[in-house]
């Protein structure tokens, strides 16, 4: 770690504010313990910088592009600046288009909805479901997990040598990764991806919360992202990059917004000219607040400064790593393998323990909320259990009773608002419960693990 590194992680050594970081939750041994929150992969609680921001809002709310009153021209100028405070926070390009969409899903849908005819698209099984999904009316080359990030770079390289030269391609790829935490080669995969003539698009959900997101140094061509996962309540997302093919594709949705004119035509129909902007595929009333709340968290953790958020959290990674890997019983997942530089998110398994009722005894007992499944990434969880990655699953957690074996993991996840007891509690409750086991008695009640009454 640099002088510069350890000296940031000495001046921030608290959490942000975040909500519901005083929240308490009861306990089935009895009494009340403040809630850990530890599932910041799933959704990161919102800024209480950013909840201000809104609230100071919301009172002057008004309808956007739409009116010529006081608080639609106000709004308007926010969901605007929210724009360029976003394209700035992504570091764009100036010809860049950005859109602000529902979630990194929806972003990466609407491109799917922009491709070219005959795109082919090169996408790891080891994506989330949001990246790996939505791409079913193109031309789909499927790579295996790497187990490397040399790997990585290489299966790409030899997949896109093989391809049709004359047609347009696309290659999709994470970041970081919601199970493992690892970081990918995104620089040298946009690399392999031009030289051979194909686009990128960087599926930031779990980086942009945990790392500075450069659309320039990375060299990709396009990048997703949600605001739930920065720390932005709401139901919003981005996707910004080139603007050719998202001018050529009929808008995402057909509406009021996206349209520049409409005609009546003697024949009876109607001709339309739509929008070459981003308002192209935002029709409808746009989400306003949801846009504001992105840019406030942009600002947020831009001002907190990521230099000392990421060595503040590299420190709670090693907490939780180095108290893991003292328990013999625990595997933690991992695909490029220990050394490998991750941000925090963490999935694991426990010899002698279905994942489910392992996970449901940290929020019973401990009052710690974690995630257990197989985190919209099948392909790739299965991948890292050994066992068949097209065998199908569910999201949550299997059938399996307290006490089976089960193909899921548990996965711990934390970020800018979590404090060091959290993940120390974390720690304790796991040894605690290998070494002692659950003092409750569970069962499984819709598919999922639950404290028996």
């Amino acid at each position: 770690m640099s002088v510069s590194t350890v000296a940031a992680a000495q001046t921030v050594c608290t959490p942000l504010p975040v909500l519901g970081r005083d929240v308490t939750v009861p306990l089935v041994t009895g009494g009340e313990v403040t809630y850990a929150a530890l599932d910041y992969a799933a959704s990161a609680p919102a800024l209480q910088r950013v909840w201000d921001d809104v609230a100071a809002y919301a009172p002057y709310y008004g309808s956007v592009h739409r009116g010529a009153g006081y608080l639609s021209q106000l709004s308007t100028d926010l969901f605007e600046n929210a724009r360029r405070t976003v394209t700035e926070f992504l570091d764009c390009r100036a010809d860049d288009q950005l859109i602000f969409t529902r979630s990194t899903t929806d972003s990466l849908n609407l491109l799917a909805a922009a491709l070219p005819d005959g795109c082919q698209v090169f996408v790891f099984e080891t994506e989330h479901h949001a990246s790996l999904l939505p791409w079913r009316h193109a031309q789909v080359t499927y790579l295996n997990a790497p187990r490397t990030p040399e790997q990585a770079v290489a299966t790409l390289t030899e997949a896109l040598a093989a391809r049709d030269p004359q047609g347009p391609a696309l290659v999709c790829v994470t970041g970081a990764s919601n199970v493992t935490g690892e970081l990918w080669p995104v620089r040298e995969l946009a690399a392999a991806a031009h030289a051979a003539g194909a686009r990128i698009v960087l599926d930031a959900a779990q980086l942009a919360p945990h790392h500075p997101v450069s659309v320039q140094d990375l060299d990709v061509d396009w990048v997703a992202f949600s605001g739930h996962k920065l720390y932005a309540p709401f139901g919003s997302g981005v996707l910004a990059g080139r603007a050719d093919w998202l001018r050529a594709a009929e808008p995402y949705l057909a509406g009021g917004g996206a349209s520049r004119k409409v005609t009546r035509r003697t024949d009876g129909g109607v001709d339309v000219e739509w929008h070459d902007t981003a308002a192209r595929h935002e029709a409808g009333s746009p989400n306003v607040i949801g846009a504001y709340s992105i840019a406030a968290a942009c600002k947020a953790l831009t001002e907190a400064g990521f230099e000392s958020l990421v060595a503040r959290e590299q420190r709670l990674i090693d907490i939780v790593r180095a108290g893991l890997a003292e328990v013999p019983e625990v595997r933690v997942l991992s695909l490029f393998g220990d050394d490998a530089p991750r941000v925090g998110v963490i999935s694991f398994v426990v010899e002698g323990w279905n994942s489910s009722h392992f996970a449901a005894a940290l929020s019973a007992e401990y009052g710690i909320g974690v995630r257990d499944g197989l985190f919209c990434a099948h392909p790739l969880v299965r991948t890292l259990l050994g066992s068949d990655p097209q065998s199908q699953g569910e999201c949550g957690a299997p059938e399996a009773a307290p006490g089976e074996k089960s193909l899921n993991a548990i996965r711990v996840s934390f970020g800018a608002g979590t404090p060091d007891e959290h993940v120390e509690r974390f720690v304790g409750a796991v040894k605690e419960l290998v070494r002692d086991g659950a003092r409750w008695q569970y069962r499984t009640e819709d598919g999922r693990c639950v404290p028996a009454v």
